[in-house]
């Protein structure tokens, strides 16, 4: 029964903070101020080649593979780098202004303050993220979120990374939680739901785009995150 809850482990980006839209803005702003379009046919071509690469980081940032460092040096560079621009100081000034800048913006997905405001009278919230410690603190302050959350658990607190058993046990024992009682809420697939349900931890998929099938039922499935108020 979803009455049995007392803690939920919220995701941040995509899930609460609205990180693909407030990323494109800052990508575009970017953009402009450095004058890529010297290099690039478009923003879209640009952020094309950044988006394919950072993919296919990230997924060796997981495995371990590569170094966070590296993983920022290598995402802003190889778009550069496929337009036949050597130039890694440029990529340098522009990741830096990127970091300085995404973390300050103040989108949230849809319905996300007033879902957490009549959650947090409730129930114990946290957050279990992936993101990095430098700007996951300043986004949620930004946005103005940070208050409705008792702890803020992340990856790199023990340098594990969702979907790893690991970062949620761990999670429940930073925060005192016990297992049945807590629910994970989040986006992707893999990282929130899998890594929860293979921990022993109910979840809820939040989806909002056009639903594909699922390789299993998780325990919900919403589009919408009002939809959390009908059953917690």
């Amino acid at each position: 029964m979803a009455n049995r809850y007392k803690n939920l482990f919220f995701d941040l980006d995509d899930t609460l903070w609205a990180f693909s839209e407030n990323a494109r803005d800052t990508f575009e702003e970017m953009y402009g101020k450095y004058h890529y379009e010297r290099y690039f046919d478009s923003f879209e071509h640009f952020y094309s080649l950044y988006t394919r690469r950072n993919l296919q980081l990230w997924e060796e940032y997981g495995r371990g593979l590569i170094t966070k460092d590296e993983l920022n040096r290598q995402r802003f560079f190889y778009p550069l780098q496929q337009a036949g621009v050597e130039d890694a100081g440029l990529a340098q000034a522009f990741s830096d202004d990127f970091f300085k800048v995404i973390p300050t913006r103040k989108k949230l997905m849809p319905h996300a303050r007033e879902v957490l405001e009549h959650l947090s009278g409730k129930y114990r919230l946290f957050i279990l993220s992936n993101g990095f410690r430098e700007l996951q603190h300043c986004k949620m302050r930004s946005a103005g979120i940070d208050g409705y959350f008792r702890q803020v658990v992340l990856s790199e607190d023990i340098g594990i990374l969702k979907p790893r058993v690991e970062i949620f046990h761990f999670a429940l024992s930073a925060t005192q939680s016990q297992l049945q009682e807590s629910l994970m809420i989040g986006d992707s697939w893999e990282n929130d739901i899998c890594g929860a349900r293979n921990a022993g931890m109910d979840q809820v998929y939040y989806h909002p785009s056009e639903h594909t099938p699922l390789p299993f039922r998780p325990t919900y499935h919403i589009a919408d995150l009002r939809e959390l108020t009908t059953f917690l």
